[in-house]
């Protein structure tokens, strides 16, 4: 699954929540200065061709919608940072959040319990 950019991210984030749009819809998410039409029009078309969205047509317009879920981009961005930086290895993962303490040893025990629980 290919990244997307902090931009391409938040705008996947409205069809996320909302479901089907209009890029005009989309201008009212944003407070001013909103981006102008083009530029968002611009980047959903590029979503559009990295397989995130597609179309219907209305006439002489577009309503845009997803086509991989969030929990989809969720899963294959994880798989991505964990090929990318720890090698493949959900170990090294665990260990440098263990070694950083961004996880307590007591939370680990709880993530344990909670995994061997989910094996019964």
């Amino acid at each position: 699954m290919k990244g997307l950019t902090a931009k391409e991210e938040e705008i996947m984030g409205f069809f996320w929540e909302k479901g089907p749009l209009f890029v005009k819809e989309m201008l009212a998410f944003y407070e001013e200065p909103k981006p102008h039409f083009n530029t968002l029009s611009t980047i959903v078309r590029g979503l559009e061709e990295k397989g995130f969205l597609t179309h219907r047509v209305y006439g002489n317009t577009y309503q845009y919608y997803s086509l991989v879920s969030e929990a989809e981009f969720r899963k294959g961005t994880l798989k991505n940072v964990i090929s990318k930086y720890f090698n493949n290895s959900f170990l090294n993962v665990v260990s440098s959040l263990v070694k950083e303490e961004d996880i307590s040893l007591d939370e680990l025990k709880q993530l344990i319990a909670e995994v061997e629980k989910g094996k019964k």
